[in-house]
């Protein structure tokens, strides 16, 4: 419950405070976005396999979205961010739908 509650609060909060990202960061808020996601559809995953850990999953969320930013930062050091945000894009989409088809399948059985 708990967490849900804080998700409610961070909504609701985002909503009221409307708070803006600086412009420099505005290229890396997509991809740490999508990292995110990766790893909170990678631990619904593995509460219901029974084998979540709560240390695992802050680790797992704060590591991705560092990664997946310094590759995106590398990217437009060496002037090919476009190709390297694509290509985060695609590796976490693709680790995204491999973890909500475990869900699909854990939860409807099929």
């Amino acid at each position: 419950m708990i967490p849900v509650l804080g998700l409610v609060a961070g909504v609701v909060a985002g909503l009221l405070l409307q708070p803006t990202v600086p412009v420099p960061l505005q290229p890396y808020l997509p991809i740490a976005v999508v990292a995110a996601l990766d790893a909170v559809f990678g631990a619904l995953r593995a509460y219901l396999d029974g084998i979540f850990d709560d240390k695992v999953f802050v680790i797992s969320f704060v590591s991705n979205v560092v990664i997946a930013a310094l590759i995106v930062y590398l990217g437009d050091q060496l002037g090919v961010g476009g190709q390297l945000s694509t290509g985060v894009i695609v590796v976490l989409g693709i680790r995204i739908f491999s973890n909500v088809a475990a869900i699909r399948r854990h939860v409807f059985h099929a």
